[in-house]
């Protein structure tokens, strides 16, 4: 038992080594890459997100869950600025890193935080992986390793765009993944899989919002719709037969 204790967490682990090794990576292709096929990179990764978001949306068994979810969900993120605050986090990290930096590259940093911060942190890959690490198990770290590989290679393409930024994201990956894989004995015991199919649908579209953003689409403010991953069991363990 005290082995399996001890590598619980070994996901979260792998996964901000990744991050962070392929932030490095894309930083330094990023300064050899053309603008054109810098900003390329960034589209095909927007489409990317469009897709995985819609496939993820689609697994919903009853639309009126998410969607209840998401409109609640962002009253209450809306009140308390959340999109705000996570700005103002990249901001504030920017900031002491290089006060002498100018205006676009501050803007530059911020924006590859909030995205690959949201990106990384939001689908059923952070939430699922997480609570199997937590359990643990021969195979409990699985789910997050597979999340690793896909955030290592989206991290190259975002910093060879973003810019260094997207490595802090691994802070966020580690508070939310960390916390998850902590409550996953709890969590496990509440959590029934239709709660976890809704829950995972209310985050597909709120990547389908990410995706517009880094296609320069629509800049939706989606962390505001953070509270929506919480509403959307609750709302099953109320409503659903």
């Amino acid at each position: 038992m005290g082995t399996v204790q001890a590598v619980r967490g070994i996901g979260t682990v792998v996964n901000v080594v990744t991050i962070v090794a392929g932030t490095a990576t894309g930083v330094l292709l990023g300064a050899r890459l053309p603008e054109r096929l810098r900003v390329a990179v960034l589209q095909a990764v927007g489409l990317l997100t469009l897709v995985i978001g819609m496939r993820e949306a689609l697994t919903t068994r009853n639309v009126v869950f998410p969607l209840v979810s998401l409109i609640v969900g962002a009253a209450i993120g809306e009140a308390l600025r959340i999109e705000a605050r996570l700005e103002a986090v990249g901001a504030a990290i920017r900031d002491r890193l290089a006060r002498r930096a100018g205006a676009e590259e501050h803007a530059r940093f911020v924006e590859g935080f909030v995205a690959a911060s949201l990106l990384f942190c939001i689908g059923p890959l952070t939430i699922l992986g997480s609570i199997r690490d937590g359990l643990g198990g021969a195979d409990h770290a699985q789910l997050l390793l597979v999340k690793s590989a896909l955030d290592g290679i989206v991290s190259i393409a975002f910093a060879s765009v973003l810019g260094i930024g997207v490595g802090f994201s691994a802070l966020v990956v580690v508070a939310v993944q960390g916390t998850l894989t902590l409550l996953a004995g709890a969590a496990d015991r509440i959590l029934s899989d239709r709660m976890v199919v809704e829950m995972s649908a209310t985050g597909g579209i709120m990547v389908i919002g990410i995706g517009l953003r880094l296609l320069d689409l629509k800049a939706v403010a989606v962390a505001s719709f953070l509270p929506a991953l919480v509403i959307a069991p609750v709302g099953v363990a109320l409503f659903a037969r």
